[in-house]
């Protein structure tokens, strides 16, 4: 596996608002955030440029909405914003769709790589991928530094129904089979960061 001097690591919703079981029901992958902060402390280690996404949710009573509690990065994210080269706020599942705008400034500086990651794995960070994919980026999706949600299809005893792991499961298919992206797992692409040549250093 060969990561780019530039390659940009993505980090999508890690919100607090996702801590409330209440709200989301079942999660699954307890280790993400764990992995989330070692792709971090790599790409910073590395000089390689790290992305902040957040969303602000416009639906009514959402735990992600701007004047919530939920809306603040999780801990160790905020820990590390400091680090970021970009904070994108999007309010939809693609993170190109924000503000400021991901891919103008991904030209600007020369980006072909993306290492996504955050949350949901089957909401905003598969569609992101799949966006990245049809924009001609390189894409890596480390499945194991992602997590998601039980999901209904609608209320009621009868309604479809898949499981967290399911729904990771078949994000990996969709992106990796569809072409949109590879598979690939937190350890990979922290072992691949640090043996690669480092980002040039800025001016």
């Amino acid at each position: 596996m060969e990561i780019a001097a530039n390659s940009a690591l993505l980090v999508i919703d890690v919100q607090q608002g996702f801590d409330e079981a209440d709200f989301w029901g079942p999660r699954n992958n307890p280790a993400a955030e764990e992995n989330i902060a070692a792709l971090m402390d790599a790409w910073q280690e590395t000089g390689r440029p790290l992305v902040l996404v957040q969303h602000a949710s416009r639906m009514a009573g959402s735990v992600l909405a701007p004047d919530r509690p939920g809306y603040a990065f999780k801990d160790f994210v905020a820990e590390r914003a400091g680090r970021a080269a970009l904070h994108v706020t999007k309010s939809v599942n693609s993170s190109f769709y924000g503000t400021p705008d991901l891919a103008d400034w991904l030209t600007a500086q020369g980006v072909g790589q993306l290492v996504i990651t955050g949350i949901q794995t089957n909401m905003c960070v598969e569609t992101t991928a799949r966006m990245a994919g049809n924009l001609g980026y390189e894409v890596l999706v480390p499945l194991d530094a992602t997590h998601t949600f039980d999901l209904a299809a609608e209320p009621g005893p009868d309604a479809p129904r898949l499981t967290a792991d399911q729904l990771a499961t078949a994000t990996a298919v969709n992106l990796q089979g569809g072409g949109f992206a590879r598979i690939v797992t937190t350890a990979q692409l922290v072992t691949a960061a640090r043996t690669a040549a480092p980002a040039p250093a800025r001016a």
